[in-house]
């Protein structure tokens, strides 16, 4: 009897790992399978690697099963060690879960690949525990299968990873058949590839494009914020499969280090490149903006020399990509120059007299070299976006798009998801959901949209920018300061990663009875939903992964 219940202890123990890893296999997903990056966000909370309330079932179960071992043919002992190890395996609260798990095939491999080494793993640490001299105490076997179950329990995350590096050679086998299908099928409808890439912007600008392009062209996309090597061929091998009437494939690209964006274009070889910002975002995995500099200068380093290069002159390190002098065809465009700068310092397109309102963006915009000229409206509002529509203006018109064409196209454009978009509730609140990433300059055309409001109290949440290395205290503090200059009140979700912001209202004459702070999401919108009347505005800036 007290052999199998053993076995039922080293059972719940396993099947209490195997718990812990699928519920880990999420924040893995999250964090694209990086182990590095994954494993140092489990190593900054201790309770994450050390979960309280499964070390405090296992000792307290220990405890009582020593108290009460001795007694000739009890098994309280294991009742009491079994009943631990269930508590102990409980999944720890998740708490707000904003991306649910997407159980894809490679990640069931790997999980699957998990529960075989942690099973593994209770096995050898068992025999080579057993093999020693122990003392001949009845609780003895019962101290060991528990505390064996706690130690792989608590190496979940290594499991993780362990079957992540076990399935590398299968996954690059998959992706390789994949990339390779991918390729063939590029090469076989043979488009006329247009490749974007940039810290910001690549995929509003890639929406545009797709918009103005389609009126003449048939023209598809990259769907989404599909922009790494795996999303962009997964987009060709779903959608573009034996349809041979596309006329251009618009490429966002997408990368975290050096050489990612090469091997896009190894996919999709562009015939023109558009670099939109080179800017912080990610600096934490670059290391510099040197870096971020070179590895979006990928893209056009992958240009054939009859290539065309479109570039935002407003950004001075990609100036200095257009002073490289490659391709022979390089498109400048400034939302910055007046039309004697732009003309001097040859800028290919520039756009005056922008104004914005409530109603969206105007511009004139004008070629430099020939003087043609257009004005444009749209709906979409956010300054920074003058520079998209610049970029995607340069090309359509390359193209052969007449201008008065591009810009009537222009009036019905609509913001990306999660970009600036603007609705009312049904109780009159408007809403700004600009939540799917913030940036240094992004965040101010966002809150000069909020400033536009002015019928009712402002409110600004955010969990502040993340990923800026070195510059995020500073960028973060910035974000605070000009937080107070359009809104009324504030909510920080975060109380730790949101200090920055804090501390940079606090710098200012605000009013800090109307700043709060929150731990999670649910409960900003809970209090803008009781607090917030009809006339009144909340802007949501940046939503953080669940990872932070």
């Amino acid at each position: 009897m007290q052999s199998i219940l053993l076995l039922i202890l080293a059972v719940v123990w396993v099947g209490g790992t195997w718990l812990r890893v699928y519920k880990q296999a999420r924040f893995y997903q999250i964090e694209e399978y990086m182990s590095g990056r994954y494993l140092r966000w489990i190593l900054s909370q201790r309770d994450r690697i050390l979960p309280t309330r499964s070390l405090a079932a296992w000792f307290i179960g220990l405890a009582l099963a020593f108290l009460m071992g001795e007694a000739p043919g009890s098994i309280l002992p294991i009742i009491i060690a079994i009943l631990a190890a269930l508590i102990a395996s409980i999944p720890q609260s998740e708490g707000e879960i904003k991306k649910q798990f997407n159980r894809t095939q490679r990640v069931s491999r790997i999980i699957a690949t998990a529960f075989i080494v942690s099973s593994l793993g209770y096995i050898i640490l068992y025999a080579i525990i057993s093999s020693f001299s122990l003392p001949e105490v009845r609780v003895i076997p019962v101290a060991i299968t528990s505390t064996i179950g706690l130690i792989v329990f608590l190496l979940a995350p290594i499991w993780l990873t362990i079957g992540n590096v076990l399935m590398t050679p299968v996954e690059s086998y998959i992706r390789g058949q994949y990339l390779k299908q991918a390729r063939q099928t590029v090469e076989n409808i043979n488009p006329k590839v247009i490749g974007i890439t940039g810290s910001y912007g690549k995929t509003t600008t890639k929406n545009f494009l797709r918009d103005i392009m389609s009126v003449r062209y048939r023209t598809y996309a990259t769907p989404k914020s599909y922009n790494t090597l795996m999303g962009v061929s997964l987009a060709i091998n779903r959608d573009l499969t034996d349809d041979y009437s596309t006329e251009f494939f618009i490429s966002e690209m997408g990368a975290y280090v050096p050489g990612e964006i090469a091997r896009i274009c190894q996919l999709t070889p562009p015939d023109i490149s558009i670099v939109t910002e080179v800017g912080p975002q990610h600096l934490e995995r670059f290391g510099s903006l040197e870096n971020v500099k070179i590895a979006k200068y990928e893209i056009i380093t992958n240009l054939t020399p009859d290539g065309v290069g479109v570039f935002n002159w407003d950004n001075d390190y990609i100036k200095w990509m257009v002073a490289q002098g490659y391709p022979n065809t390089r498109l400048t465009v400034s939302r910055e120059l007046t039309f004697e700068e732009a003309k001097e310092q040859q800028v290919t397109w520039i756009a005056t007299n922008i104004d914005e309102t409530l109603a969206g963006l105007s511009f004139t915009i004008i070629h430099v070299e020939t003087g043609e000229k257009a004005d444009i409206t749209t709906a979409v509002v956010g300054e920074h976006n003058v520079t998209n529509l610049l970029l995607s203006i340069a090309v359509a018109y390359h193209e052969g798009i007449p201008l008065r064409d591009i810009a009537f196209r222009i009036r019905t454009l609509q913001p990306a998801e999660s970009r600036l978009v603007t609705q009312t509730s049904n109780n009159g609140i408007t809403i700004i959901n600009d939540a799917y990433s913030a940036n240094p300059k992004g965040i101010v055309s966002a809150l000069k949209v909020l400033g536009m409001y002015q019928t009712g109290k402002r409110l600004l949440i955010t969990p502040g920018m993340i990923e800026l290395g070195e510059l995020q205290e500073s960028e973060n503090h910035k974000l605070g300061q000009i937080a107070t200059q359009y809104a009324t009140e504030i909510i920080l979700i975060g109380k730790q990663q949101t200090k920055p912001i804090y501390q940079g209202i606090q710098s200012t004459d605000f009013d800090m009875q109307h700043v709060q702070i929150v731990e999670e999401l649910s409960e900003a919108v809970t209090w803008y939903q009781g607090n917030l009347k009809a006339g009144d505005t909340v802007l949501f800036l940046n939503d953080l992964p669940d990872t932070y």
